[in-house]
């Protein structure tokens, strides 16, 4: 019998790697802007094309490679970092495991340039699917070039499963983001389609965090520090009051690498309990420093994910740090027992006596005698009294005096008293006003029916009726506006303000209008009928929240996601008090939907009870 297992070509071993390492568009700018990093680069460029499909360009004036490395650098587990095992725990470079370069090679056209500062020429090397088609000495700059164009060529699937263009390029983005804001000591620079997105200077880390999300973010953040011997944490929280709905900004470094942490995470939720509304999300950027022995990264794929010796203690100390922070720079409401300056006495007025009243009494007043009381008071001081004694109002008896006198006789005045004899309707078929709709514990809504009653979720009722309302505005491109007397402005990050810009001719369908939108803010000019100005920023937050991970590329899908999210957002919420008018509409527009029976998250609006329900229950 023939054996069965075999050894898998290079080519099929590379490809099978580079499932782990390249998942996307995005991993490829990650490991080749690690590398650029640890070649002691102090200017990166990333250019893109088609959210990188076509063309993904790193370009560095790092240290460069010789002929021999340039070569080697895309063998298999090829790496300049580790000599003996024990290296994997005292790393102080970010890629380390030789996977990265043979990985993209091998589902993608790869070029690479690259020369030493004291070589005279550099080394140009094209690598098609693990195949060197031509490696030859080349007149260069200093430093590395690499161009990884036609990324999965050879592996239609896996492109296939790939995004839009757009949440391609947000992928992108964020991992950009990450790397620069661990440098802020590096100048980095993006382009994508040929126009500048990123232009970040060296600066320090505050800075650094302003140039990538604009806006007001400087005054957003409060700074956190705390030195120990486990761990050396500097950065940056958020203020409560700026939460948002989405983890956007949320970022955890050690040692100038970008992690993921859900204990962490837990940790800075705990510092802030109690400041932010539910479903909030606080930013934060804040840096670790930890001895290298005391962690593991080598536990995932992407190296996203590390483990710590000391958890608890890091997560004590983190909390901890993060509630000084906020009590120190009075964001934390704290208690105050100190004295209130307004109670204590004026300075002029502390060596001063207190001066007493002086009485005075008419003890010649008597309420029984009819004789006006003297003038003369038994107090010395009684002069200074403007005592008097009210006088005797007439009697009501002296109103009518005269009247008869005057031959003036009061008219009787007679009514007809005539007896109803019959009623047109029968007393039991007298409709009386009753109450048609009742609310239970500000969710529910109960109306009677013929058969029964109907209960009605409130919530999930009013989504669909705001969710078809916005839809049809979308669709026939007829929504009604209210003018605002004021425009507002509102700041965004970057990556919000391109994705308002691509929402901006749906929203406007809505019933919003945009007076302009620039690098860093929106001005709103106009609101939905439906919309207060109060209810702006939180109907944005969430809309931008809900479309993170990618805006529909068809306009119906991307439309109903729109309605779906604003109708979220607008709903009237649970625990919210509804007049009787209020239920009444709310019933009347809800059974005059298309799909009344549920809501536009496919949950059910109503159900009904009819009374041989009721009696089954009361039969028990």
């Amino acid at each position: 019998m023939s054996s069965i297992i075999q050894l898998l070509p290079d080519h099929v071993a590379n490809q099978i790697a580079a499932g782990e390492v390249v998942q996307r568009p995005a991993s490829v700018v990650k490991e080749l802007m690690e590398n650029a990093v640890d070649a002691k680069a102090t200017n990166i460029k990333l250019i893109v094309k088609d959210a990188g499909k076509s063309l993904i360009q790193v370009i560095d004036n790092g240290v460069g490679m010789s002929i021999t490395d340039s070569r080697l650098c895309f063998e298999r587990h090829a790496t300049s970092k580790i000599r003996h095992a024990e290296d994997l725990f005292s790393l102080h470079t970010k890629g380390f495991r030789g996977e990265a370069l043979a990985s993209i090679a091998a589902i993608a056209h790869v070029e690479m340039k690259t020369k030493q500062d004291q070589e005279e020429l550099g080394t140009h090397i094209i690598i098609e699917g693990s195949k060197f088609v031509s490696q030859e000495p080349s007149v260069l700059p200093k430093g590395t070039s690499f161009s990884v164009k036609n990324l999965f060529f050879n592996i239609p699937a896996r492109r296939n499963f790939l995004k839009s263009d757009t949440v391609e390029q947000r992928y992108i983005v964020d991992e950009f983001q990450r790397v620069a804001m661990a440098h802020p000591n590096i100048h980095f620079t993006m382009y994508h389609n040929g126009s500048e997105m990123f232009n970040l200077p060296v600066s320090n880390f505050r800075q650094r965090i302003v140039n990538i999300f604009s806006g007001k973010t400087n005054e957003k953040l409060v700074p956190a520090k705390e030195e120990t011997e486990i761990v050396n944490l500097h950065g940056f929280i958020g203020k409560p009051e700026f939460s948002k709905k989405n983890r956007g900004e949320q970022f955890f470094f050690v040692n100038n690498r970008f992690i993921k942490s859900g204990y962490l995470h837990h940790a800075v939720m705990a510092a802030y309990e109690g400041l932010l509304s539910t479903g909030a999300q606080p930013s934060y950027f804040l840096y670790l420093d930890v001895p290298p022995h005391t962690i593991d990264i080598n536990i995932h794929p992407t190296k996203t994910e590390i483990k710590f010796d000391d958890e608890h203690a890091l997560y004590a100390i983190l909390r901890s740090s993060i509630k000084h922070s906020l009590g120190q720079f009075n964001v934390a409401p704290i208690l105050d027992f100190d004295r209130d300056p307004n109670l204590d006495t004026p300075y002029q007025y502390q060596n001063k006596e207190a001066e007493y009243p002086t009485i005075q009494v008419d003890r010649q007043y008597n309420p029984f005698s009819e004789e006006k009381p003297s003038k003369a008071f038994t107090s010395s001081s009684s002069s200074s009294s403007n005592y008097k004694k009210p006088e005797a109002q007439p009697s009501w008896e002296s109103l009518y005096v005269g009247l008869k006198q005057a031959g003036q006789e009061i008219a009787e005045m007679t009514f007809e008293n005539d007896a109803v004899t019959s009623s047109l309707f029968e007393e039991n078929e007298i409709e009386q006003e009753v109450k048609r709709t009742y609310q239970i514990q500000k969710k529910y809504i109960v109306s009677p029916i013929k058969s029964g009653m109907v209960i009605i979720n409130q919530k999930r009722a009013h989504e669909r009726v705001l969710y078809e309302g916005f839809l049809t505005s979308m669709t026939v491109h007829q929504a009604s506006s209210q003018q605002m007397l004021f425009p507002l402005q509102l700041n965004y990050s970057s990556a919000e303000i391109e994705l308002l810009a691509e929402l901006k001719s749906s929203l406007e369908n809505t019933g919003f209008i945009f007076e302009s939108i620039n690098e860093d803010s929106v001005v709103i000019s106009g609101l939905p009928v439906n919309v207060t100005e109060s209810e702006i920023a939180i109907v944005l937050e969430e809309l931008l929240s809900d479309l993170h991970d990618g805006i529909p590329d068809s306009s119906f899908s991307q439309n109903d996601t729109i309605a779906k999210s604003m109708a979220k957002s607008l709903a009237v919420k649970t625990g919210t008090y509804l007049t009787e008018k209020e239920q009444e509409n709310l019933v009347h527009n809800l059974f005059a939907c298309r799909e009344p029976n549920v809501s536009p998250f496919q949950k059910p609006t109503f159900i009904t009870m009819s009374v041989e329900d009721l009696d089954k229950k009361f039969s028990l």
